[in-house]
């Protein structure tokens, strides 16, 4: 009888501690889920600004907006503005790569040309197919131009067949045509949408 008057007396106090931990991790959340919201946004929003500098405003568009590859998956998708016009597309975008999925964003302006490509997140090999990422790795080193800085003012009618109009990273040739099906997927899907009836 002591046995057991002292185990439900255990069981009480880990009940306490339990329900005194859940709030206090209730309380923690409230008070930095606010901070890290605006953390994101304002991430976001630089992200967005790199590919569209005379950005002042922006809004989702994801529903509005499809891949036209199976093989690479719409995020999310950014109607980009300035003084209240559309100024193009912002399209987070993944396909498969060498070291798993890799997380493109891709800005195409209004002109079908793309204005910027960024690498968000890559689980490729270091000194070789992370090298899509890099901003010390030229694909021509006279002009210093980078993996991704090639895509830049490429229209949404050129091949964008790696070893064509795209140069591959050396050595790497998956994670080169990794990034380029996702900006190929993400031009034609902005250029489609930026030339409809939904501009």
């Amino acid at each position: 009888m002591k046995d057991m008057k002292e185990m439900l007396k255990l069981g009480l106090v880990l009940a306490l501690y339990a329900t005194a931990a859940c709030v206090g991790l209730a309380f923690v959340y409230t008070g930095t889920s606010a901070v890290i919201s605006e953390r994101q946004k304002a991430d976001l929003e630089a992200s967005l600004r790199e590919l569209f500098p005379r950005m002042d405003d922006f809004e989702d568009v994801s529903g509005a907006v499809a891949s036209p590859d199976a093989s690479v998956t719409f995020q999310i998708v950014y109607e980009i503005r300035q003084y209240g016009e559309t100024i193009g597309l912002a399209i987070q975008a993944s396909g498969a790569s060498y070291g798993g999925p890799i997380k493109i964003l891709t800005g195409v302006g209004t002109d079908a040309k793309i204005t910027r490509v960024k690498v968000l997140e890559h689980a490729d090999t270091p000194g070789l197919g992370a090298n899509a990422a890099s901003p010390a790795y030229y694909v021509d080193k006279a002009r210093k131009i980078t993996f991704t800085g090639q895509f830049s003012e490429k229209h949404v009618s050129q091949a964008f067949a790696v070893s064509e109009d795209v140069a591959a990273i050396t050595a790497s040739t998956i994670t080169s045509r990794a990034v380029t099906n996702v900006v190929k997927a993400s031009v034609q899907a902005a250029a489609a949408y930026l030339g409809g009836s939904n501009k």
